[in-house]
């Protein structure tokens, strides 16, 4: 169950890159998007939170441990890596395509979560690097060098190429991070809070950058769905920090790898983009992922 909770997540990833790259397009501004999109999922847990009896404990419990300096700083920054993923959605997934984009991510989030992983960085503790984790993490690092094959490298900028790259690092220390800051105030949805609340505040700081730079973006969009990137955030968000105590940083990474390149196909299929790989690309790329998930799960424990 824990697995299959991570293969939702990438799905909720993949659609809302699209989302959030399309709301990019629109205004004109990656970072403004960011912005948005955090802005509407913390409006939607301020609406829920108080809904439900054991999330506002986890918020006072949150706040107490806030306030006596007894949670850590930086386990509080967990939502920083979401705002460079929201903005990086927005800078670069309306050109590059879903799966481009997400096969970057996977380079980052597969190596990032082994160190995290073998340290003990994540609630989990310390996870054994087995031969079979090894492996899955090399197939998934072979669909992104399927993925850059035919003319992607000629047809976007390396740049654009290396922002998926430093966000997937970051998905892996935010899963890690919120998953032990749900541990510690027994609350995922606290947690989730938490990120929210420090990823809005570091995108309202670049977004304010970037419109002092660049000057305002475009007048908003008045589609509703192209806000919708939030609400999977908040729902995926708050998935990965209750599940990844169960499954580890790489296990959770892997899984979320096989959603999110199964629905980017169906996407970039559905709705190309202009850098995004070709057909035969987008086939290889999900299978080589979906092996790589299949070798890392430890299924003899379940025979045992």
């Amino acid at each position: 169950m824990a697995l299959g909770g991570a293969v939702a997540i990438g799905a909720m990833t993949a659609i809302q890159a699209r989302i959030n790259g399309v709301l990019g397009v629109r205004v004109d501004d990656g970072i403004v998007a960011g912005f948005l999109s955090f802005a509407v999922g913390l409006l939607v847990l301020v609406v829920v939170i108080p809904c439900i009896p054991s999330a506002r404990a986890g918020t006072a419990r949150l706040w107490r441990g806030i306030r006596r300096q007894e949670i850590p700083f930086w386990m509080l920054l967990g939502g920083t890596c979401g705002a460079l993923t929201v903005s990086t959605q927005g800078v670069t997934a309306g050109v590059l395509g879903v799966s481009l984009f997400t096969v970057g991510v996977v380079a980052g989030q597969t190596l990032h979560g082994l160190v995290l992983d073998r340290i003990g960085f994540g609630p989990a503790g310390v996870v054994a690097v087995t031969p079979g984790r090894v492996l899955g993490g090399a197939l998934a690092l072979a669909a992104v060098g399927i993925s850059l094959g035919g003319d992607v490298l000629t047809t976007a900028p390396l740049w654009m190429l290396l922002l998926p790259f430093a966000a997937g690092v970051g998905i892996a220390w935010q899963a890690a991070t919120n998953g032990r800051l749900a541990q510690g105030v027994r609350s995922p949805m606290a947690a989730t809070l938490m990120s929210f609340i420090a990823g809005t505040l570091a995108l309202a700081v670049a977004a304010s950058v970037s419109v002092a730079f660049r000057g305002l973006p475009k007048a908003l969009p008045a589609e509703p769905w192209l806000y919708l990137g939030g609400f999977l955030g908040f729902a995926y968000i708050l998935l990965g920090a209750f599940i990844v105590s169960h499954t580890g940083v790489l296990l959770m990474g892997l899984g979320s790898v096989l959603g999110q390149l199964s629905t980017s196909v169906v996407i970039d299929l559905l709705w190309p983009a202009a850098a995004g790989p070709a057909p035969w690309q987008l086939i290889a790329m999900v299978a080589v992922a979906a092996a790589s998930v299949v070798v890392a799960v430890p299924w003899w424990r379940r025979r045992r």
